[in-house]
């Protein structure tokens, strides 16, 4: 039985927003793994023009073509790429769903102000340059078109009407100090994904870009235990 995993990374980013479970997993398991990068993504972005149907094409053929060399298929997703993955899954045969600050609800108030204030007073000090979050961030706001963010919500709304009728076991880990995604989104998905094997991890200082989390190691242990299991 050849097993294929499938990483799919988030909206406006790359493969390197989810390399660190990516070299986890080929360091632990045995499978073909595959992270392609949607169009107008990557390192170099260049979105404009691009359309929600071009970025779901890109993941449905790397699908596809990693269905032609494996028998079983886990497909992985971050923010964006966690609802392309319930897209994929409510279309083709997958094996299981792995969820990472899965963007099926976005934007998170409360914790955005706090993470503004700790950003305003790490300007005031002269070290904005140097803060993480600001230095994920910085890029993408000078780059990334309005229209590209309407296409993105075009796939979440294309989407969740899908939600209720997945039974593909399921694991899903969130942030408790996302930004980005609510952590109430990690929990309308456990609750609305009809699978018996589900399961849900809170990462209490977890932020949007959860495979950089301080406990990534305690929770990439249970994710490789979900996969491994029968």
């Amino acid at each position: 039985m050849k097993k294929g995993i499938l990483l799919l990374h988030g909206f406006s980013g790359g493969p390197y927003e989810i390399e660190p479970l990516t070299a986890y997993l080929r360091q632990h398991m045995k499978c073909d793994i595959v992270t392609p990068t949607y169009c107008g993504h990557g390192e170099e972005l260049s979105m404009r023009g691009y359309k929600a149907q071009h970025w779901l094409m890109d993941a449905e053929l790397a699908y596809r073509q990693l269905a032609k060399r494996v028998d079983e298929i886990t497909v992985i997703g971050f923010s964006m790429g966690g609802v392309i993955a319930l897209y994929l899954a409510k279309r083709y045969p997958v094996k299981k769903l792995v969820l990472l600050s899965a963007a099926i609800k976005y934007m998170s108030p409360a914790q955005m102000l706090m993470d503004l204030r700790e950003m305003a007073t790490e300007a005031v000090r002269g070290h904005l340059k140097n803060h993480e979050l600001f230095q994920r961030y910085e890029r993408k706001l000078m780059t990334v078109p309005l229209s590209s963010m309407v296409e993105f919500m075009r796939i979440v709304k294309k989407v969740e009407p899908y939600i209720e009728h997945i039974q593909v076991p399921t694991y899903i880990i969130q942030g408790e100090k996302d930004g980005i995604v609510p952590h109430m989104a990690a929990h309308f998905l456990h609750d609305t994904i009809q699978a018996e094997n589900k399961h849900l991890f809170l990462s209490a200082n977890g932020k949007h870009h959860i495979c950089f989390s301080d406990d990534c190691e305690e929770w990439f242990c249970e994710v490789l235990e979900f996969l491994c299991a029968p």
